[in-house]
This record gives structure tokens, C-alpha cells and sequence, in this order.
């Protein structure tokens, strides 16, 4: 899968958080990787300031690492969350 640099894709990527049970928040910080994950309290908080390119990064590598119940999803934000988990590296 190649990641596409557009806003319609940064909003399928923060679709798959708004239907799964994972909240997605954008906030100013000093994020080392540019995000951070509380896994037990199901959050993802982005940098806010990050570029286009930069959050969509942030995302794909959040959801590559989280588990999402996929039962919640719709189909079709169900078939993009399982191109992203079963790439082996980003193009």
C-alpha cells in the first residue's frame, strides 16, 4: 500500500479511530516520535503542529501498533485498517 500525502486520506486514517474504540486527539507537546499512545486508557494524541505529511506517518505507525476491534468498523474503513496492519514497512 502506498501511503498517499492528501487530506481525504489523512481522514480515512482518523475515520479508523473515530469507529473504533481508540480516541484521537491532536495537542501541542514535545513528543519525541510525534505522538504518544495511553494504550490503557485507549487515547493517541498526535502533535497538532506536525505537517500533513507528518500526522498521516504518526497515524499509520499508531495504528500498526495498537489492536482495533474490528467489529466496530464499516467495510470499508475495515479494509484500509487491514492493508496497514499487514504491511511489512512503509514505502
Amino acid at each position: 500500500m502506498e501511503l498517499k500525502y492528501t487530506r481525504p486520506f489523512l481522514s480515512k486514517l482518523e475515520d479508523i479511530f473515530a469507529e473504533s474504540d481508540f480516541v484521537l486527539r491532536y495537542e501541542k507537546g514535545s513528543f519525541k516520535a510525534g505522538y504518544c499512545v495511553l494504550k490503557d486508557m485507549k487515547v493517541a494524541v498526535v502533535n497538532k503542529y506536525y505537517s500533513l505529511e507528518g500526522k498521516i506517518n504518526c497515524l499509520y505507525d499508531i495504528l500498526r501498533t495498537i489492536s482495533v476491534d474490528e467489529s466496530r468498523l464499516s467495510e470499508k474503513t475495515k479494509k484500509l485498517y487491514l492493508e496497514i496492519c499487514n504491511q511489512e514497512n512503509v514505502n
